[in-house]
């Protein structure tokens, strides 16, 4: 594309000032014969002309076409998007009066009724989760519509300019035997040279800003593949989490009928359950604990991690604890690949081998035993996280040095566990801290913390499109942090 016809040329260039000047007059000296074959070119030259300009102006009358059509859409998309955001509002409102019934149930102390009531509550609060994934899905089954349309349309929008293009260039190639010198010595009207010569000026400049379009277009077409791709994804994790939320909710329900099996109904039978609480505790101390990146310790030497880390932010460590357990990943791809293949070449390999030499893993990484997350091949999204936090090299450094001011140690390293519940807590803590979360919080004022740390888990698994993950990766790490608050409270004796 970049190769310029043979035509499509400078003239002052290729021939000189020489043909501008006031001499040439003096060498015209025509036959009736060669006028004729002048005049020939000469419409070869204007008819290339019109083409051109005829295939360029159908384009230019198809772009309002296209403009208004999408206006048209993107305005019934956006009345669809704000009617199904004002349910997921709704959802969210009925989500948090289910809390404040947990939390009430959790507050009266510890008899039968009012735990199978707690649980039976929690079943309900998921059910609605489930109910705002469905509408993200719906949401982002219309995004993905929306996306679709703009891709044809820039298809075809290429295609129009490809057509006039290749159009023009067929009808001017038709002329390239011509010499435009010999041209001017058979003109019988200087002046009709000139103007045609500018005519030849215009067509070239025009093909080069259509081509200048023509690529625009495919930088466009490039762009919203890519937001198509990643909103499958979405879509993919999205369905994920509902089958994750769907499981808990069973489980939620076998743990009720457990107990009502074990206790028969009677609240004597439930105090006897409680007052078992050591044995308890020695097994959730010993209880094994998956990272989410890979590795395991005990549950206790986790509380203790979590402890550290909170202390130094704030950030409770029920929620780290929930975070980087390895079922909170619900399902991705993590500690398995090469960097190689997985990292974003220019934006995380060089950080990645930094880290690596700083740290003296270098024969780690050289036998296969450092392992990063997998990419999503079929959706061209890279991967590439570390260790137990899973931070890609890039956000890692910009918390490199923050981890180091509260773990004193010289460099930070994403595969010890002390440093990557240290990196997890400080992320969240920004999190919180952030306009999106702070001003999410205010929307249900007697809800904000629950707020914030659901924004919070939410930006943690997908940045900034954390909105759409509020419930059902926001909820689930809330959920899980619940639980290992009654483990912990176990643990405490209280």
């Amino acid at each position: 594309m970049k190769r310029k016809s043979n035509v499509l040329v400078d003239i002052k260039q290729k021939y000189g000032p020489s043909i501008y000047s006031s001499d040439v007059k003096n060498r015209i000296n025509l036959s009736v014969k060669r006028r004729r074959n002048f005049s020939h070119s000469i419409q070869r030259y204007v008819a290339s002309f019109m083409v051109f300009a005829l295939l360029l102006g159908f384009s230019s009358v198809f772009a309002p076409t296209v403009d208004t059509m999408a206006q048209t859409t993107t305005g019934s998309m956006s009345d669809e998007k704000q009617a199904l955001e004002a349910e997921l509002e709704k959802l969210e409102a009925e989500m948090a009066e289910y809390q404040k019934t947990i939390d009430t149930y959790k507050k009266q102390g510890n008899t039968l009724s009012g735990e199978i009531k707690r649980l039976m509550a929690q079943v309900d609060k998921i059910n609605l989760q489930i109910k705002a994934v469905n509408l993200n899905l719906t949401r982002l089954d219309k995004d993905i519509a929306s996306t679709s349309n703009k891709i044809t349309t820039t298809e075809s929008e290429m295609d129009k300019k490809k057509e006039a293009i290749s159009g023009a260039l067929r009808s001017m190639n038709s002329s390239e035997g011509q010499n435009i010198v010999e041209m001017l010595m058979l003109n019988p009207s200087i002046n009709d040279f000139f103007t045609n010569i500018s005519n030849l000026t215009v067509i070239q400049s025009s093909l080069q800003d259509n081509l200048r379009d023509l690529e625009a277009l495919r930088e466009d077409y490039v762009t919203e593949k890519s937001n198509l791709s990643d909103q499958k994804t979405n879509a993919q994790q999205l369905k994920n989490l509902q089958l994750a939320q769907k499981q808990a909710a069973e489980d939620i329900r076998r743990e009720k009928d457990s107990l009502l099996k074990a206790t028969k109904g009677k609240e004597s039978a439930y105090q006897k359950l409680l007052k078992d609480k050591e044995k308890q505790a020695a097994q959730i101390r010993n209880r094994l604990f998956h990272l989410m990146g890979g590795g395991e310790m005990t549950f206790e030497q986790a509380y203790n991690l979590a402890k550290y880390a909170s202390s130094a932010t704030g950030v409770r460590p029920e929620i780290l604890l929930a975070i980087l357990d390895q079922e909170s990943a619900l399902g991705k791809n993590v500690g398995r690949c090469d960097y190689k293949t997985a990292m974003h070449p220019t934006r995380d390999i060089p950080i990645f081998l930094e880290i690596v030499a700083s740290l003296g893993l270098q024969d780690d990484l050289s036998s296969g035993k450092l392992k990063v997350s997998c990419p999503i091949v079929s959706d061209g999204s890279y991967g590439g996280a570390m260790g137990p936090s899973q931070f890609i090299p890039s956000t890692w450094k910009l918390y490199a040095e923050r981890i180091t001011s509260v773990t004193g140690s010289p460099t930070a390293n994403p595969w010890s566990n002390r440093d990557a519940f240290v990196a997890t807590a400080l992320y969240i803590k920004d999190s919180m801290s952030s306009k999106a979360c702070t001003d999410y919080s205010a929307q249900i004022p007697a809800q904000a913390q629950t707020l914030l740390e659901r924004c919070a888990a939410a930006k943690y698994y997908a940045g900034s499109s954390w909105y759409k993950y509020r419930f059902a990766y926001g909820d689930s790490v809330l959920d899980r942090a619940e639980r290992f608050e009654s483990d912990i409270a176990i643990i405490k004796g209280q």
